[in-house]
Parts: C-alpha cells; sequence; structure tokens
C-alpha cells in the first residue's frame, strides 16, 4: 500500500519569520510528517520571504495596503488553496484576521503566543508577566479562533523568569522556546486523523452518545454495545488487525449484499473485514484525510438501532424531536 501524503503546511507571517523558520528546518528531518509548501506575506520584502525562497520554498506576498481587509484575505485565500495547504501556521503575522476568514479555515490554523495562555493575550506578554511577579514565562501553540488568542491549546512550555530578567531577556529565552515548541505541536496535530489513539477517542464519543451504549472489550479489542447485560454490540474499533493497514469502525449493514456493493462503490472509505465480513459488517477506513465524521456518526447510529430494543429506539426517536 501507498504511504499516506503528507499533510501540505502554508504559513502566514509579516516579518522575519524565525518561527516559520523553525517549521521550515523540522520539515526536513526525515521523520517529519508535514510538507511547508508555501509561504506568504502581507509584506512584500519581508526577510522570511527571502529565508523560505533561499530554502526553495513557494512564496507569495501581496501588500494590504489600499485593499479592504476581506479582499485581501480573499487574494491570501486563494494563494493558500492554489499551493494546496492542508493546514494554516501563523509565524508572526501581524494582521488581525476576520471572522470569515478564519471561518474557513476553522481547525486548520495554528498559531504560536509567547505567552502560558490564558495569561496575557495580546501584547507585552513578557513585561506584563514580570510585573506580575510570577515564576514563569512561556509560549503557547493553539488553534485560531475569531476571538484573539483564545483557541484551543495544543501545547505550552514553560519558561523560568531570572532576577533582572527584562522583557527583552525573557523574550529571548521566550523565542527558543517557540522554535521547540512550534513543530512538535503542529506536526502531533496534522497526525492526529491518522493515530489510533485519537482515532478511538473520536468514535468513543459518538458512540458513547448514544442510549445505553457501553464500551467493552471484544476479541481484544475495543467494542461498543448496548442493551445492558443481555445487549448486543454495534460497533468494534479495528486497528490495524488481520494484517491490514486500515484503522477503521466496523459497523453492521443489512448483509452481504450491502456490504460488497458499499465496497465496490467506494473502496477508499469501505472494506470487507476479516470474520466480521461474513457476518454483513463493513469496515469505515478512518486513517485517512478527509474522513466525514457526520458520515461516521450515521453509520454508527444506524448499527445501533439495528441491535437496541425497541423501548430504546423509541425514547431516541422522542429525545430527535427536541
Amino acid at each position: 500500500m501507498s504511504a499516506t501524503p503528507k499533510p501540505r503546511v502554508a504559513a502566514l507571517l509579516s516579518g522575519a519569520g524565525t518561527t516559520m523558520a523553525a517549521l521550515l528546518y523540522a520539515a526536513r528531518l526525515p521523520d517529519c510528517p508535514y510538507d511547508l509548501v508555501l509561504v506568504a506575506s502581507n509584506v512584500p520584502d519581508a526577510p522570511g520571504l527571502a529565508l523560505a525562497r533561499a530554502e526553495g520554498i513557494a512564496t507569495f506576498a501581496l501588500s494590504h495596503r489600499g485593499l479592504a481587509r476581506e479582499e485581501h484575505e480573499a487574494r491570501i485565500d486563494q494563494a493558500l488553496r492554489a499551493a494546496g495547504a492542508d493546514y494554516v501556521a501563523l509565524c508572526g503575522y501581524m494582521r488581525i484576521l476576520t471572522p470569515g476568514f478564519v471561518a474557513r479555515w476553522a481547525g486548520r490554523m495554528l498559531n504560536t503566543h509567547p505567552s502560558l495562555l490564558p495569561l496575557y493575550k495580546g501584547l507585552d506578554t513578557h513585561g506584563r508577566a514580570i510585573a506580575a511577579g510570577d515564576a514563569h514565562g512561556g509560549c503557547s501553540v493553539h488553534l485560531v479562533t475569531e476571538a484573539l488568542d483564545d483557541g484551543p491549546l495544543l501545547g505550552q512550555v514553560p519558561v523560568a523568569i531570572l532576577p533582572g530578567d527584562t522583557p527583552e531577556t525573557l523574550g529571548n529565552r521566550v523565542r527558543m522556546a517557540e522554535y521547540q515548541l512550534y513543530p512538535r505541536a503542529l506536526a502531533d496535530y496534522v497526525t492526529r486523523p491518522f493515530r489510533a489513539d485519537w482515532l478511538l477517542d473520536r468514535v468513543r464519543e459518538l458512540a458513547l452518545a448514544l442510549p445505553e451504549a457501553e464500551e467493552r472489550e471484544s476479541h481484544g479489542a475495543p467494542g461498543f454495545r448496548c442493551g445492558g447485560a443481555s445487549g448486543k454490540f454495534f460497533a468494534h474499533f479495528n486497528n490495524r488487525h488481520h494484517g491490514t493497514d486500515h484503522i477503521a469502525v466496523l459497523v453492521k449493514t443489512d448483509g452481504p449484499d450491502e456490504l460488497a456493493a458499499l465496497v465496490e462503490r467506494d473502496p477508499a472509505t469501505y472494506y470487507r473485514p476479516p470474520y466480521y465480513g461474513a457476518a454483513g459488517w463493513v469496515g469505515i477506513i478512518l486513517n485517512r484525510a478527509g474522513t466525514d465524521w457526520q458520515h461516521v456518526g450515521a453509520w454508527l447510529e444506524r448499527s445501533w438501532r439495528s441491535v437496541a430494543p425497541r423501548r430504546l429506539r423509541r425514547l431516541h426517536d422522542i429525545a430527535d424531536q427536541f
């Protein structure tokens, strides 16, 4: 089976691009799970662009001067998509992004901030930490949301505040920590859709949201059943079992005919699992780009309905009306 293509990352910057450089050189290591494919800027002579070009990375520059914010962002967005970017990393991009742009990249845009969020959002983070008498400053990597420096945290590194520290001396050490943290946090985040632990957590969240669902081990792997002590399994989690490369959730179909039709129609999504396939269970492949979790949730609910007692199905239907 061919290797999974690496996620493609684009960086946005407005200045020297030192955090971009940390991502770029990390991407050159043989075990790095992402590729840096574009560096874009609102400052055409930003030093970070020259560094990227010297290293053979495509660049895009467009000054924001004289352009409405939405128009400028539309042009940036067009460049990101033309480069095939899957994720965007903000690397000292000194423009506040509009809600529309943030929404288009929701869950796929990261930022690094020089404080231990939620402390000291905004500017002068080091001076504020020193003035407060904190023992540590630090840095954070987070997902970007509409609220400034307020997205879910992906990682942090504390940096000790030393006697006599100034914002400049503390900032120098925090930047060193950022250069270590950002590539690691980005790598961890972009590989989540291919990791068994994260995929199991997503399946678990969806399965256990169904009435009286519980997790039970089945044939040495996580399974989900409902209906109490005499209940039946409606899903099994399969982590590369029986010699396949698939991490999958197995759910019940109407039988072998439907299973065969699903696999024939969309082999990138479905497969016939060994052992379970004979009974009409289909495997939904999870460790692939662009997994549709609403689709997975719908299959889990359908499979749950096929084994749930009538009283549970009735209660679930009533709850769906509200």
